[in-house]
């Protein structure tokens, strides 16, 4: 990334401010049609009762207030460390997701995970990547029907959605990392494709070529111009790229996500209302989110607090990961490093 000159607003900054605005869509609502349009995108979120799924069997919340420097500076967002787990999943509901890789049958897998940490003077955030293929302990989980699911040993990580939804999710990132998380966030396939064709494609380099038959993506090396469909393909890729392991994913994806950001930083964006509306709409429209970020004013809140974020305190991981010794197609956390990670979170 081009170094920032002095006097100029840093481009990462900027970005984060254009994503604060995008999920408030206050320019929208600001505009002819306003009342239509905070209805129609308040609408569009969709949400699932996290709290009431897991009930107490979670781990505390730290009772930590921000400073009283920072607090004179921050929005009416709640005090303390955040966590939020973003999940992007491969759903096969409907012919839009399945038409983009999403296959032929029910249900869907959590094939994206992060964990984003917010500290307490909401001053510095830490993206934390879970790797898919990670083994893990995944607890027993209440189902839709009343039941519960059994305890699974050196389960893969992603089951967690397939065998139990968002809750299941939740309760198996707060078991493996003894971190509480405060709010939950979901984005499906086709979501997260039309996001990309809302900002008109994105721009990435990959310094090889990747030919993955599975997810259809064919690129030589050097910069390519993306749109939904690509982008998509991109974050999905493993299998024609490095070893085929999910690890190469996650670097794929950390790379999209900058360039989406940078997409929103440097284009006409705050300046083209209709492209914001599509944007605006795309980011509403393939939301699942808990029950405390399922309204317009409550992702306004969370947006604002985020844009507290300096540029040189923002930092993304991954969870410390090994081979797993009886299956080298697996991984399991690194210990000590991946629990003094999560610790550092708490």
């Amino acid at each position: 990334m081009t170094d920032e000159q002095p006097g100029q607003p840093p481009r990462r900054r900027r970005a984060l401010r254009v994503v604060g605005i995008v999920l408030g869509c206050t320019l929208v609502v600001g505009a002819a049609g306003a009342g239509w349009a905070y209805w129609h995108f308040d609408r569009n979120i969709k949400s699932v009762d996290i709290n009431s799924a897991l009930g107490t069997d979670r781990p505390e919340r730290p009772s930590v207030t921000p400073s009283a420097s920072a607090t004179a500076t921050l929005p009416a967002v709640p005090s303390g460390t955040l966590n939020i787990l973003v999940l992007g999943s491969d759903s096969r509901t409907g012919k839009e997701n399945q038409a983009l890789g999403g296959g032929e049958s029910g249900g869907a897998r959590s094939d994206t995970a992060m964990v984003v940490h917010i500290n307490t003077d909401h001053t510095e955030a830490t993206v934390v990547s879970i790797p898919r293929d990670t083994l893990v302990t995944r607890p027993s989980c209440p189902t839709s029907s009343g039941g519960s699911t059994s305890v699974a040993y050196h389960a893969m990580f992603n089951s967690a959605y397939a065998v139990g939804g968002p809750a299941c999710a939740v309760k198996t990132v707060e078991k493996m990392t003894g971190v509480r998380m405060d709010h939950y966030m979901e984005i499906d396939f086709a979501g997260f494709a039309d996001l990309i064709d809302a900002l008109g494609g994105v721009t990435v380099t990959t310094t090889q070529d990747i030919d993955d038959t599975r997810s259809h993506l064919h690129l030589e090396a050097g910069t390519h111009r993306l749109d939904g469909k690509q982008a998509l393909a991109f974050a999905r890729t493993r299998h024609g790229i490095g070893n085929g392991s999910d690890l190469g994913r996650i670097a794929l994806q950390q790379q999209l996500v900058k360039a989406m950001l940078q997409e929103m930083s440097a284009g006409n964006l705050l300046t083209d209302p209709l492209k914001l509306y599509k944007v605006a709409d795309a980011v509403t429209g393939s939301l699942t989110t808990d029950t405390g970020l399922d309204s317009l004013g409550e992702l306004t809140d969370l947006a604002q607090g985020l844009r507290q974020v300096e540029p040189g305190a923002l930092k993304t991981v991954m969870m410390p990961v090994l081979l797993a010794p009886w299956d080298r197609n697996r991984v399991v956390a690194d210990e000590p490093e991946a629990s003094e990670l999560w610790a550092s979170l708490r």
